[in-house]
């Protein structure tokens, strides 16, 4: 086996033992959140030793801020994609349904999905230094929403609609915490569709009656 060969080997354990600690952070924080937890249960679960975790993250909040905006950023991923498959013609309901689909999804699972959406958007009220790498993501979300929104919304101005795209995806963060969550979880997916998605609708359109 040559040197680069074995170089490559070591990379590509390195990769498989971060990211075992990342997936086993993941479920221990979608379980009970931060509080309590410790290194000697994330390395356990993965199956690593405790020294990894100082190697490849620098400490465990480092290793938790990584593995939440690991699941945020496919939060994002899975929304873009959503947005991106959307034909040139579809409704307002198809948009919205897009937007919201990972959140239904995750309520609609329950169990882990909807609790490590529950960890996502409740630290992402003060999100942890470093998320700053996902800015142009959050940017390319915003303007494939805007792109597939401006026509339903006529004489809407850019900003204004960004501003309701924000709003919408703030009310699905405070629904993965809410009460109310908890009661749309118990329904099936195609019932949380239904309830859901004419709002998410509504929070795009505006309330346009004053205009009237």
């Amino acid at each position: 086996m040559t040197r680069v060969e074995k170089t490559d080997l070591r990379r590509e354990a390195g990769q498989r033992t971060r990211d075992g600690l990342q997936a086993a952070a993941l479920e221990l924080l979608a379980q009970r959140g931060q509080d309590g937890l410790t290194l000697r249960e994330i390395t356990e679960r993965a199956g690593a030793n405790v020294a990894a975790v100082s190697y490849h993250f620098g400490s465990l909040k480092a290793l938790c801020d990584a593995a939440i905006e690991h699941a945020l950023e496919r939060y994002l991923d899975a929304q873009m994609k959503a947005i991106a498959s959307l034909s040139p013609t579809a409704t307002l309901h198809e948009v919205a349904a897009a937007f919201a689909g990972p959140m239904i999804r995750a309520l609609a699972a329950g169990g882990q999905d909807l609790a490590m959406m529950r960890t996502v958007a409740r630290v992402g009220i003060e999100p942890p230094q470093g998320w700053e790498r996902l800015t142009a993501k959050f940017v390319q979300s915003r303007r494939d929403v805007l792109r597939v929104l401006t026509p339903h919304v006529p004489g809407v101005d850019e900003q204004e609609l960004n501003f309701r795209t924000r709003c919408a995806a703030g009310m699905l963060n405070w629904l993965a915490l809410s009460p109310i969550g908890t009661e749309l979880a118990a329904m099936p997916a195609e019932q949380i569709e239904r309830q859901l998605v004419p709002v998410v609708a509504g929070a795009f359109r505006g309330d346009t009656s004053a205009d009237r």
